[in-house]
């Protein structure tokens, strides 16, 4: 039996030919933003909750005589974030090495849009002002927020490594470290720009938790999918999944 070099498409006897996706300037530029730009975008929905954990959450979903309790509980969700993200990591990373690069990013996008956007909906514990149902929902509230939660880690878990791999990928031999990094700004960037939203939200009103305030942020989710979706939708898979996705394919039994 011969042994298939991944690195050069040769076995120790045949060498097949596989045709190299040639990457233009274009391309690079595309994966670039879209790599860097959509991890900003995701990052900025997964700081959001961080920030709400600490402001707004502890009152409205885990209400009780006791405010430092409420806090603790909310601290907690939001670390769930950071548990699942291991696990996230590990099933799309399987994934990207299945169906591609692209398609692993395109999910994590839409999982981390979808989940902020449905936190704008959620009732919570007891009702509030800014609630579109006001009667409150108990225990399901905070339920449905932890799940939303854990749907995001998920996501976030597979967007950084995902989107370093696809520039490791299409970057140049000489600059990769470089175009790998890009996804990682973009990671601050988001950060920085969830706690400007809030620093703004909060400026217009000093208890944003007894208002439907502290439900802007994450509205402008939806905003956010449609751009980070733009970005990826157009996005070429990565030259090096579909070279070796045609070198594999030469020795599946047909």
């Amino acid at each position: 039996m011969t042994m298939l070099d991944a690195s050069t498409g040769h076995t120790g006897s045949a060498p097949p030919t596989a045709d190299v996706p040639v990457v233009t300037k274009a391309d690079l530029r595309r994966a670039a933003w879209g790599s860097s730009a959509g991890s900003a975008l995701e990052y900025y929905d997964f700081a959001l909750y961080s920030l709400a954990s600490a402001l707004v959450f502890g009152p409205l979903f885990f209400p009780g005589g006791n405010a430092a309790t409420g806090l603790v509980l909310s601290f907690a969700t939001y670390f769930i974030g950071f548990a699942v993200r291991p696990l996230g990591g590990v099933f799309f990373g399987r994934l990207g090495d299945r169906l591609g690069r692209k398609f692993v990013l395109m999910a994590t996008i839409s999982m981390m849009g979808v989940a902020s956007t449905c936190i704008v909906l959620l009732p919570t514990y007891n009702g509030s002002s800014g609630d579109w149902y006001s009667g409150g929902v108990g225990m399901l509230a905070p339920i449905l927020l932890i799940a939303l939660r854990v749907v995001q880690g998920l996501g976030a878990g597979a967007e950084m490594a995902g989107a370093s791999i696809l520039m490791t990928e299409y970057a140049p031999p000489r600059r990769r470290g470089f175009y790998a990094a890009l996804p990682f700004l973009g990671v601050q960037v988001g950060t920085v720009a969830a706690a400007a939203v809030y620093f703004v939200v909060f400026r217009a009103h000093d208890s944003i938790a007894d208002t439907w305030l502290w439900r802007v942020p994450f509205l402008a989710s939806v905003v956010i999918l449609g751009v980070a979706m733009y970005l990826r939708v157009n996005l070429k898979e990565s030259p090096t999944f579909k070279k070796l996705e045609a070198i594999i394919g030469k020795y599946r039994p047909s």
